[in-house]
């Protein structure tokens, strides 16, 4: 039977682990490597770290840091930030990074996903997919750290994702992000829908009900930053992750990955 996975995220500036809220104003919330180990001893099945600096600042990925967050790391690391090039990925997968999350750098350079695919194979190629509600509703996709829009549609933009050559989409709810209010599952629903790959949903998960229910959805994984962070409180920062037979009954109760992109 195969399980959705559950990801921890991990946000990076400046070298230091940092929460957002609609993608601001940052919190501090301790050091990156010491939160990846917890999670990565914890069995998590996979855990994203994103650099949200470095494209707004226009800089590549951090070598040094990416280097050592491998390093440390016993299960699949997916990093992205600042990748302009397919010798950035390279770099980043040699370190020991399994996967490559690319998002701003496609908005000038969509060619970009299908060279670095090309090069490691699409499971190795995350494509990121930022969204936010206009204010009539809309759901927008936005690049730069939710700086830039690019009034395309997430369908029409996931779907060309998709056919450049990303092997699964990080789909990140702008307007939910820190929020712990659950996803917007219509979004989710909807996106999923549209794509044959993995949809990793990520934005509002506020209890592991919510991970289900973007399964439910139509997701392949549930990604939550804030709900592995912080505790019940919202205030004291304390880096959990539930354990295997929390997990296993948690989707024994309801809703399985309609794609690949699951966990054995």
């Amino acid at each position: 039977m195969i399980l959705p996975r559950v990801i921890p995220v991990l946000l990076v500036a400046d070298r230091r682990q940092v929460k957002s809220r609609r993608f601001r104003p940052y919190r501090y919330v301790g050091d990156p490597i010491n939160s990846l180990a917890i999670f990565s001893a914890l069995g998590a099945d996979e855990i994203v770290v994103l650099d949200i600096e470095a494209s707004r600042l226009g800089r590549g990925p951090d070598l040094v840091q990416a280097g050592d967050l491998a390093s440390e790391c016993t299960v699949p690391l997916a990093y992205g930030g600042g990748i302009r090039t397919a010798d950035d990925a390279g770099a980043l997968i040699r370190l020991g990074v399994e996967k490559v999350v690319i998002n701003t750098a496609t908005a000038g350079d969509p060619d970009l996903i299908t060279r670095t695919a090309d090069l490691f194979g699409s499971q190795a190629v995350v494509a990121g997919l930022d969204v936010r509600r206009d204010r009539a509703g809309r759901p927008v996709v936005w690049v730069r750290s939710g700086q830039q829009r690019l009034d395309e549609h997430p369908v029409a933009r996931a779907r060309r994702l998709e056919a450049l050559g990303a092997g699964e989409i990080l789909l990140t709810d702008i307007d939910r992000d820190g929020g712990m209010a659950g996803y917007d599952l219509d979004l989710v629903a909807m996106v999923a829908a549209a794509v044959t790959v993995p949809v990793i949903a990520c934005g509002g998960a506020g209890c592991h009900d919510d991970l289900r229910a973007a399964v439910v959805a139509g997701a392949s994984a549930a990604a939550a930053g804030s709900l592995f962070v912080f505790r019940d409180d919202g205030q004291g920062v304390t880096v959990h992750y539930p354990d295997r037979p929390a997990l296993d009954a948690l989707f024994a109760a309801g809703g399985t990955p309609g794609k690949d992109g699951g966990r054995p």
